[in-house]
């Protein structure tokens, strides 16, 4: 999620806490500096290896085992920098933090990018898939009810704030089940084998989603509009990666094939070959429309480089026009 909300988050939990007394403001911004910290790990990079970031970007710092170091560090920080000053004891600064520092992962989870929960004991990537990585319909009321708990006599709105955290998540949940049940139906009705499937919302909403599915030579990209009548606005389809097929001249072993693999891991093995260039590989589940493949980033290879790592590279297009086409399908 974005920073905002998992600060808000992190606010919300020191501020449902029984010890969130006067000065409240502090405690709640403890608890929402807690819940920023996990994401230092962007400050991991290599300007010699560009795909370093992807490893590392929700790995060690978002693990559950590592939640009380880092409420630990980011307590004795803060506590040094200004909660010593307020009247806070070292324990209360590290309390806050730790909720705050606990939050940030499993709201992590809940959004398509993938977060490594079990590390050190598994590299899987959780994604649950239930939530836009930045969406004001979560961020914005949270905000509201929190700021207006910060007066003693609206304390009480915290708690409504908290039961908004886990109640528009478990309404992404539902949504999410529905759309890959129409998918599903979808994939029937064209004599498809499923292989497997994902679902994800588009930006900012949990009404329409993105849904690829891969049959034994295909993935399928489709949106699915999630309103009383789900409704499907069909996409197009693309050949999965074969890197004998597409990639022929990539030699085994060579940092570019290494990096192949390490962009596969990062994307799920939701890759293909760009259309208009033989040197790129994308990664599918992320576009500006749910029902393209004109994906978000990738990576491009070099046959005359093969020791180099391949290049990092991201794309937009229009970004204004594809939002008014996702306007459209959101409400026509």
């Amino acid at each position: 999620m974005d920073p905002l909300t998992q600060g808000l988050l992190g606010a919300t939990a020191a501020a449902n806490s029984r010890l969130a007394k006067a000065p409240r403001a502090v405690a709640l911004g403890l608890g929402f500096l807690g819940g920023m910290a996990a994401d230092l790990d962007v400050l991991i990079r290599s300007t010699s290896d560009p795909l370093l970031f992807l490893e590392f970007h929700r790995q060690f710092t978002h693990s559950l085992v590592f939640i009380p170091f880092g409420g630990l560090l980011c307590g004795l920080v803060l506590h040094a920098l200004f909660a010593k000053r307020k009247g806070f004891s070292r324990w209360q600064s590290i309390l806050f933090c730790t909720l705050g520092y606990a939050t940030h992962a499993l709201l992590d989870a809940c959004t398509t990018y993938g977060t490594q929960l079990y590390w050190p004991f598994s590299n899987e990537r959780v994604a649950w898939n239930i939530m836009s990585i930045i969406d004001p319909l979560y961020t914005v009321p949270i905000a509201a009810l929190l700021a207006l708990s910060l007066s003693p006599q609206r304390h009480w709105l915290a708690r409504i704030a908290l039961f908004w955290v886990f109640a528009y998540p478990a309404v992404g949940w539902w949504q999410r089940e529905r759309a890959e049940s129409v998918v599903y139906q979808l994939a029937a009705s064209r004599q498809h084998q499923v292989l497997s499937l994902s679902a994800k919302p588009s930006f900012a909403n949990l009404l329409l989603w993105k849904v690829i599915y891969r049959t034994p030579d295909y993935f399928y990209v489709d949106a699915v509009r999630m309103g009383i009548k789900p409704k499907v606005i069909e996409g197009t389809a693309i050949a999965p990666l074969d890197i004998q097929r597409d990639l022929p001249w990539l030699q085994a072993g060579s940092q570019q094939a290494l990096d192949l693999e390490r962009f596969r891991w990062f994307s799920q093995d939701y890759i293909a070959l760009a259309a208009n260039n033989p040197m790129r590989v994308i990664d599918l589940r992320y576009s500006l429309l749910p029902n393209e493949i004109e994906a978000l980033w990738g990576i491009e290879l070099s046959p005359s480089n093969g020791e180099q790592h391949v290049r990092y590279i991201t794309q937009r297009g229009d970004s204004r026009a594809k939002s008014v086409e996702l306007w459209n399908m959101l409400f026509h």
